[in-house]
């Protein structure tokens, strides 16, 4: 009586641990498919607007290719910043108001991040003629502007992104905000173009969107040089809160800002490379660079004094030469009779089409 007692008290203990083995283990089970489903859903919300963003353009340049849906081994981005504000457009006859190439050598595991003022006095092949920088993309759009950094920088560029202001508020919103320095207290105008509406002190602090804006576009204090410092710190705070963000529901609103607010001629595989190479530890390593000059006031044909930013041919050379070693390449580009060299080492150049 007493050992059946005893086995009939097992048999409830063992009922009452499957009981709450099953109860915790249930809900971490459908945690875990919810998960699975909203990844799901992200990575094909991603795909979508990638796809969406998806412009390749007729360069007027020939374009390194490897074979689709892959990356160069070292691979070269141009980051085009225009300003979308209702008054201008997001329009190719509009100015851009940051250029950035970002240069990936994935043996090294490193990223240059070259800055070029706006105002830079440079030759525009599609113009025949030297001209300030931003002037390239209201000549042309995407195609010039790529062609005059290339004939600048005499390296290739592999891959463009276009971004408006709006793109970099949402982005910077759906983060949570960025962490960054604040170099001295300034007002600025927003986004709207209503003067004095962001006011920052000086110090490090957390930014929304519009005040990471006004950051990124101020150089009442300073110049060109510095204004294109920030904007490398303000990218790199925001890569970095990209890739730690402890939450994936974060990822749903980085996407959703993304929009129609961007544009590339990256593909959905190429672009996950890049977060991948990214995101791959903290080893990555990150090196800032400027393009020296001084002041330069030309008098147009009206008769008024224009200001340039006059680059320093030397300073520009040694530049050049950090990118190409970075990049691993000789020239910009390649003749016929480098093809065969090229394809060596898994790569090739053909004029850029829809099909890139």
């Amino acid at each position: 009586m007493s050992n059946s007692r005893h086995a009939l008290q097992k048999q409830k203990v063992k009922k009452r641990r499957r009981r709450i083995t099953v109860f915790i283990l249930v809900p971490i089970f459908l945690l875990m498919i919810s998960a699975v489903t909203y990844g799901v859903f992200l990575y094909n919300k991603a795909q979508t607007t990638v796809a969406d963003s998806y412009k390749p353009v007729e360069r007027e340049t020939p374009k390194r290719v490897a074979s689709a849906d892959t990356e160069l081994e070292n691979t070269s981005i141009l980051i085009i910043g225009v300003d979308d504000s209702e008054s201008r457009g997001f329009e190719n006859s509009s100015r851009s108001d940051a250029l950035m190439v970002a240069t990936f050598n994935k043996k090294a595991k490193s990223v240059k991040l070259l800055s070029i003022p706006r105002d830079s006095y440079v030759y525009i092949p599609k113009l025949d003629r030297k001209d300030k920088i931003t002037h390239a993309h209201a000549n042309g759009g995407v195609a010039t502007t790529i062609a005059t950094v290339e004939e600048l920088l005499e390296i290739p560029i592999d891959f463009y992104v276009k971004v408006n202001f709006n793109a970099f508020i949402d982005v910077v919103d759906a983060l949570g905000g960025i962490e960054a320095e604040v170099p001295y207290t300034f007002s600025e105008q927003n986004s709207k173009d209503k003067a004095g509406a962001i006011t920052l002190r000086k110090g490090l602090q957390e930014l929304d969107g519009e005040e990471a804006l006004a950051l990124a576009r101020t150089r009442k204090k300073d110049n060109d040089i510095e204004r294109g410092k920030r904007q490398q710190e303000i990218l790199q705070a925001m890569i970095k809160k990209a890739i730690s963000v402890g939450s994936i529901s974060k990822y749903g609103d980085v996407i959703e800002a993304v929009g129609d607010n961007m544009q590339t001629d990256l593909s959905f595989n190429q672009m996950k490379s890049f977060f991948n190479y990214a995101s791959e530890g903290t080893s990555l390593d990150i090196e800032s660079l400027t393009l020296e000059g001084k002041d330069l006031w030309l008098e147009n044909k009206k008769g008024q004094n224009v200001y340039y930013y006059d680059l320093d041919d030397e300073h520009l050379s040694e530049v050049q030469s950090t990118l190409k070693t970075h990049l691993q390449v000789e020239n910009n580009l390649a003749t016929e009779d480098d093809e065969e060299a090229t394809d060596e080492e898994g790569l090739k150049y053909q004029a850029k089409s829809d099909e890139d």
